[in-house]
């Protein structure tokens, strides 16, 4: 059986090289080449989700692939898809090299400038160790091969606009329809997600930002579990420690998350970190709550505008969420979507604080009526996502309430509400 071989390589010069050399190896099948680290990624995901038989045997990975730096993206390869073999191929001959990408997961180094020899014995034995792994798999050893969770973050258009209200209740929505679910608060400096469910904790974020190999068992001891069944890993309570989780820390800490639940949910918060913009860059779906008035619509302009500049995220890959949404406003979704660029949610969330104050107040957002038009929106929004599991019938009945999706939804509650 021939061997399939994905190069991953940024540079023109090197894939011509690169191609041309493992097209000679013995019995060796190269498929057509990626660019870059997110192309690499959607690649994987895409061929693990038919199977996990349709995966190349070995991934080769050059040294200035980007965005992501190499050996993260090893890192991430070899945690979302450990039936793939990662061969770096690297000028650095160096033993701190070769410690780091052993500890990121490669199964093997190559050193530039490439030699026919040392790439077709590195491409064998890291061929062979992934036929091992499969074979393995086969006779229903639980090991994680797909895809990995859903992450969605939810970064706000400026402060104040239901960010945080929004992470919860997403979370909240997947977890009740039968989804395990984590939530990460990684607004680091002012989050509060601690206190809208009345957490106290003792661990965070911060704890597992050294880390550089996340166990389950050192998550199980960061993560705290909800009454509702939702895992947290909360912001540190001082704000200054934040600084410690750096992009790179918080790549792991999602891979890790994404790895053992179906979906995360990510709190970014209105300020842009680092760890916040590996976040956004990393998942699925990012959303960027905003209000229907002047000031929070030209913050939602000036964040989908910084993020395709620093190449995070393009904009027709961002969803606006509208939040404290009226008829009566004169600034509506379309307008919304026409300024900003980006996708609209269609379930918007109507203003309607005196319901929700008493919860917030309390600490207990969880405990909101369910049949109130603000829980019901952000469930209705859940489900346009593809969060919940169950049928949006069976999930109503769970909240206690009738919940439409889309437009229908909102017109709904905005009929129900005058």
């Amino acid at each position: 059986m021939p061997t399939r071989i994905l190069p991953a390589v940024g540079d023109a010069d090197a894939v011509r090289s690169l191609t041309t050399l493992l097209s000679q190896l013995p019995d060796a099948e190269p498929v057509a080449p990626v660019s870059d680290s997110t192309q690499l990624v959607d690649t994987l995901a895409r061929l693990a989700a038919e199977s996990v038989d349709e995966l190349p045997e070995v991934v080769v990975v050059h040294e200035r692939i980007g965005p992501v730096p190499a050996l993260e993206l090893v890192r991430e390869v070899a945690l979302r898809f450990p039936a793939v073999g990662v061969i770096l191929v690297t000028t650095d001959v160096g033993p701190g090299l070769f410690a780091a990408a052993m500890d990121s997961g490669a199964r093997g180094l190559v050193t530039l400038p490439l030699s026919y020899e040392d790439l077709a014995n590195r491409v064998q034995a890291v061929a062979q160790w992934s036929v091992g792994v499969r074979r393995h798999l086969g006779h229903g050893a639980d090991v994680f091969t797909g895809v990995g969770g859903t992450v969605v973050t939810v970064s706000g258009a400026k402060g104040g606009v239901g960010t945080t209200l929004t992470a919860v209740q997403l979370a909240l929505a997947a977890q009740a329809s039968g989804r395990p679910t984590a939530l990460v608060d990684l607004d680091l400096q002012s989050g509060d997600v601690a206190s809208y469910l009345d957490v106290q904790f003792r661990r965070s974020v911060v704890d597992l930002a050294a880390i550089t190999d996340i166990s389950p068992r050192i998550l199980a001891e960061a993560v705290f579990r909800h009454d509702t069944g939702v895992a947290l890993l909360l912001a540190p309570g001082e704000g200054e420690r934040g600084e410690e989780v750096t992009d790179r820390a918080a790549r792991q800490i999602i891979g890790a998350l994404r790895s053992r639940y179906e979906v995360v949910v990510v709190d970014c918060g209105a300020q842009l970190s680092g760890a916040g913009a590996a976040a956004v860059e990393l998942a699925e779906r990012a959303l960027l709550v905003t209000t229907p008035d002047v000031v929070a619509v030209r913050g939602a302009k000036r964040t989908v505008r910084m993020w395709d500049r620093l190449q995070i995220r393009k904009a027709e890959e961002t969803t606006v969420v509208v939040n404290r949404h009226t008829r009566s406003t004169e600034i509506q979704p379309p307008l919304i979507q026409k300024i900003t660029g980006t996708a609209i949610a269609a379930t918007t969330v109507p203003a309607n604080f005196r319901e929700l104050q008493a919860a917030v107040d309390a600490g207990r957002v969880h405990a909101l009526d369910g049949k109130g038009t603000v829980r019901q929106a952000l469930w209705a929004l859940a489900a346009e996502l593809g969060l919940v599991k169950a049928p949006e019938t069976a999930l109503v009945r769970r909240a206690g309430g009738r919940v439409r999706g889309g437009d229908r939804g909102s017109a709904g509650f905005r009929r129900r509400r005058e």
